[in-house]
């Protein structure tokens, strides 16, 4: 398996001052003071707006992100980012509509553009993410704030990082 890589440039269209990371980094603030494009060269990785993985994610694959916008940034702030490592060849997620993995419940086991097409509502309070990992949306069409969850359970939507529990979509983060 080849090395995660990725390179985040200070100026929009890979312009400017760059920093090349292959690992983990809880505090990048001294490698650049804002972030206008990224190439990510390998791997998957989530960027976090501010310092120890806080703040908005944004989940980015394999290729170039020319502005803050092509990953659906709210801003040039990126502060910390790790590898996402639970990149697999199958996956299994079950969410639900109340905390605690009570209520009504669905599995998920393939992209979910608009989740209200097969989820009787926007909420989803709690979930299990089986196999593989998965980027919740805060609204359809994989648009608005991004949540990565990775294997494990998530008792309740703040386990996630969620303000709160509206879903409008849900992308599986897998090789294309």
């Amino acid at each position: 398996m080849e090395k995660s890589q990725i390179i985040f440039y200070e100026d929009r269209n890979f312009q400017g001052r760059c920093y090349e990371c292959s690992n983990d980094s809880s505090d990048l603030h001294s490698y650049f003071s804002h972030c206008n494009s990224i190439r990510v060269e390998n791997g998957f990785w989530v960027l976090y707006e501010r310092p120890n993985y806080q703040g908005y994610q944004y989940v980015l694959s394999l290729g170039e992100y020319p502005d803050y916008q092509h990953w659906l940034g709210f801003s040039d702030s990126i502060k910390s980012c790790r590898i996402i490592r639970n990149v697999g060849t199958s996956w299994r997620l079950k969410i639900w509509e109340k905390p605690s993995f009570e209520g009504h419940s669905m599995e998920v086991a393939d992209n979910m553009p608009a989740l209200h097409e097969r989820w009787h509502s926007r909420e989803v309070h709690s979930c299990k993410v089986f196999e593989g990992a998965c980027v919740f949306y805060e609204h359809p069409n994989y648009r608005g704030r991004q949540y990565l969850l990775e294997r494990g359970e998530y008792r309740k939507f703040t386990e996630w990082g969620g303000l709160q529990a509206n879903i409008g979509s849900i992308r599986l983060v897998k090789e294309i």
